[in-house]
């Protein structure tokens, strides 16, 4: 037998929540540190994960219209200086390549598409019988960040999807961004059972070039907010700089109305947060790369019996779910156990010699525990339910975490004391003031993650104390 050695998680997640965090990536095969400091490498248990991502959103788009294009890596920049509040917001964080004889002029390595997208627009469009415009795209990012790197959460390359489209009029553009965001809201609340916040940026807060910014904000175990999306209407800013000019129906000249959004692979970094626990990963089944493991226990006599057993059921389920046989002789079924709850997978199935006779398997929760015994012509039947009970479970409970994080404050000293008391998502009113915002920040680090736009502001604004002009949500951020 082969030596075993120690896989377990050493750390918990209430008392060191930093360390818990890596190790879990670690362990449960998730990611691996870089040569390239401020890089990972997505190992293929989290790539699988940004794969069902990937298969979601592109069921949606593509129901509505939408195809998958690429654009190239390489932005010159005279391109980011077409827009003047693009090239300010993105500048810190762009990477250059260095000019070569022979160069033009530099080349940015893509920390967004606009850009590099709007140019071609300029060329593709010239009737209003081109548009709209719908197209997405799958790639890497790069943005040479300062900051502490955390893998998933903030990198210096990542990968996302990012929307382009361009259409004929406002309304028509804005619609896109309330139905993009829509999507993300149900992918991450019904398929990641992360439950958000949704609403406006503030125009500090909002994408560089964009008229305003929608998203949804998560609440990470440790008090921080998550910026899990975006969805951008851009008006006709990067229009008039590219000059995408159309010809409309009554033969006059318009700028379009364009928007993008994006989600990206930090969303895996919220998955693990939200819901692992001291035991390693605990995936919400529908996003799982596995959804149950079949451990079979195996004595010299009774080995063959019970493999072959293990195998029909494997085959059986294997159109109903997303399932693997652990099979391997030189792990016993502890070492295997404690591996697959590190890995976070939904439900064990246990079965033995013992259950072959009474025709039965064990059904193990790693949400919860949980050990149930059910026939095996039962499990075709009963499997499904079980992972929707568990998905169901675990949205539930975020959703108790959510509403516990949502904190009220009527003045800044509440402000304050709740931020380092409990942190979390602090509501309040706010006068709307950019200066206002970049105090608070100064004196807190905290900003507006969201603006309720349902919500009506009363009274005075939580810091300055002028007249509230909107209802905030603040906090600190990842």
């Amino acid at each position: 037998m082969a030596k075993e050695k120690i896989i377990g998680m050493t750390v918990k997640k209430s008392e060191n929540f930093p360390d818990w965090y890596t190790e879990v990536i670690q362990k449960a095969e998730l990611a691996d540190y870089a040569a390239i400091a401020g890089c990972i490498v997505f190992r293929p248990y989290s790539y699988e994960i940004w794969e069902y991502v990937q298969d979601y959103i592109n069921k949606d788009i593509k129901k509505r219209g939408h195809k998958n294009a690429y654009f190239p890596l390489f932005i010159p920049e005279s391109f980011f200086k077409k827009e003047s509040d693009h090239v300010e917001g993105f500048a810190p964080e762009v990477a250059w390549i260095e000019q070569k004889e022979g160069d033009s002029e530099r080349y940015a390595l893509r920390p967004t598409s606009e850009a590099i997208i709007m140019d071609s627009y300029s060329k593709w469009v010239k009737s209003h019988r081109d548009l709209p415009i719908l197209l997405n795209q799958w790639c890497n990012i790069v943005r040479w960040e300062t900051k502490v790197t955390k893998p998933f959460l903030r990198t210096r390359e990542f990968l996302w999807q990012e929307g382009h489209t361009a259409h004929k009029n406002k309304k028509e553009a804005e619609e896109e961004v309330k139905v993009s965001l829509e999507m993300y809201r149900h992918l991450i609340e019904e398929e990641m059972a992360i439950p958000v916040l949704s609403g406006k940026k503030s125009e500090a807060e909002k994408f560089a070039g964009a008229d305003y910014t929608s998203c949804l904000e998560a609440m990470m175990p440790d008090g921080k907010a998550l910026q899990m999306c975006t969805s951008h209407y851009l008006g006709q800013g990067f229009a008039k700089a590219f000059d995408i000019k159309f010809l409309d129906e009554n033969e006059k000249h318009e700028y379009v109305h364009t928007t993008s959004w994006g989600l990206t692979t930090r969303t895996i970094g919220a998955i693990i947060m939200v819901h692992g626990d001291d035991k390693g990963l605990v995936m919400p089944p529908r996003m799982a790369p596995i959804q149950a493991v079949i451990v079979p226990i195996l004595f010299d006599k009774t080995k063959k019996d019970v493999l072959k057993k293990a195998e029909e059921i494997k085959e059986k389920l294997s159109d109903k779910i997303r399932i693997h046989l652990d099979d391997r002789d030189n792990y016993n079924p502890g070492w295997k156990y404690n591996q697959w709850e590190l890995k976070g997978v939904p439900i064990r199935i246990e079965i033995g010699p013992k259950d072959i006779e009474k025709k039965q398997v064990v059904l193990v929760r790693r949400d919860n525990g949980e050990k149930t015994f059910v026939k095996i012509s039962e499990l075709e039947k009963q499997l499904p339910i079980l992972l929707d009970t568990i998905q169901k479970s675990l949205l539930s409970k975020a959703r108790k975490f959510l509403k516990a994080s949502i904190h009220e404050a009527k003045t800044f000293n509440e402000f304050t004391k709740i931020l380092e008391k409990d942190r979390g998502f602090i509501k309040v009113g706010w006068c709307g003031e950019r200066v206002c915002e970049e105090q608070i920040k100064d004196k807190t680090t905290a900003t507006v993650r969201v603006l309720d736009g349902k919500a009506k502001p009363t009274g005075k604004c939580v810091h300055c104390g002028k007249k509230a002009t909107s209802v905030a949500y603040f906090a600190k951020s990842y």
